[in-house]
């Protein structure tokens, strides 16, 4: 099969077409003839030497992919050849065969193509996870999302208003604030001109964000907690903007804050598992009534990855951004 290695850690040029083996589907596990793969910001980070995979994980990069089943590994009994599935992956999505755990795949959700449903895997998995299960956020609850253009980002905004909250996000021009609006967002703090603790607390009179979600960090950190209600919860999900802070506590104590932080990639397949059950019954069904699909803002062949690299350390792509390997 054709697939995308990183030659070694560096530019996007660092990612190469060759040709591997075609992956067996081993216990529990089932083959995926990919259609399409999802490009996430960890894809980056490994490319650049920066989020190794784990332990027993192919060096091959791609969280995501969508595509038919061709293949099932004992004891696997809920998919069969021909399925149409979605999967969350640790690794191997840049391929044209990827193999995955069977409890990581889902249908394809309402009306959406094979190809559209690469772009939900990641995101999904990591909003539902942070916003909803582990800061509990609630529906008339205010949500607010740093990097409201981005892949996760535009899942955030457009779960949050599924479940009846009000989103608040940040980006980083008019025209992706602009965008962000239309996806759902009540307001978009362009954060390169406006001070978003000020705005947050005068579009809440007041009252401030229930919980926040944080890709930023470091940089981050003071500011929102300033900006986060009494009982509000901080979910941290990438140090894009340093993993070193200062904290005064106090102010945890005077707002009754919850601080907390969470990667997906190097979870226990049961607990993935687990969370995919979760989606499939809380969140598949919605996609009947509403729009829950991100903008895909690029499409690149998969000998063109490094392509979409580039594109994604632009920062100029508004949702997410997809690789076409059939």
């Amino acid at each position: 099969m054709t697939a995308i290695e990183i030659a070694e850690p560096g530019s996007p040029r660092a990612l190469r077409a060759i040709q591997r083996p075609v992956p067996e589907a081993r216990p529990g596990e089932v083959l995926i003839r990919v259609a399409a793969a999802g490009v996430n910001r960890p894809d980056v980070m490994q490319r650049t030497g920066r989020y190794a995979p784990p332990p027993g994980i192919t060096d091959i990069p791609g969280l995501e992919v969508a595509g038919e089943i061709v293949a099932i590994g004992a004891g696997v009994a809920a998919w069969a050849p021909g399925d149409s599935v979605c999967a969350l992956l640790a690794g191997g999505g840049y391929a044209e065969y990827a193999a995955a755990p069977a409890v990581q795949c889902l249908p394809l959700p309402g009306r959406l193509t094979v190809r559209e449903a690469a772009a939900l895997p990641e995101t999904f998995f990591t909003v539902y996870l942070n916003a909803f299960e582990r800061a509990q956020l609630r529906p008339g609850e205010v949500l607010l999302v740093h990097g409201g253009s981005s892949g996760i980002g535009t899942t955030a905004i457009r779960l949050g208003k599924a479940f009846a909250a009000r989103v608040l996000v940040t980006a980083g021009s008019d025209a992706k604030c602009d965008a962000c609006v239309s996806l759902g967002a009540e307001r978009a703090i362009n954060y390169r001109t406006e001070d978003f603790v000020s705005v947050v607390r005068e579009v809440t009179e007041g009252h401030g964000a229930d919980v926040i979600l944080d890709m930023v960090g470091a940089a981050y950190l003071a500011r929102n907690i300033a900006a986060a209600a009494v009982e509000g919860r901080i979910a941290l999900i990438a140090t894009l903007g340093g993993h070193e802070a200062q904290l005064d506590l106090r102010y945890l104590f005077q707002k009754r804050l919850r601080l907390m932080a969470s990667t997906l990639r190097p979870q226990s397949i049961e607990s993935k598992g687990r969370l995919a059950e979760a989606l499939r019954t809380n969140v598949w069904p919605l996609f009947a009534t509403h729009e829950l699909l991100p903008p895909i803002h690029a499409r690149f062949p998969l000998a063109d990855a490094w392509r979409a690299h580039e594109l994604m350390e632009s920062s100029e792509h508004i949702g997410k951004i997809v690789l076409d390997v059939r």
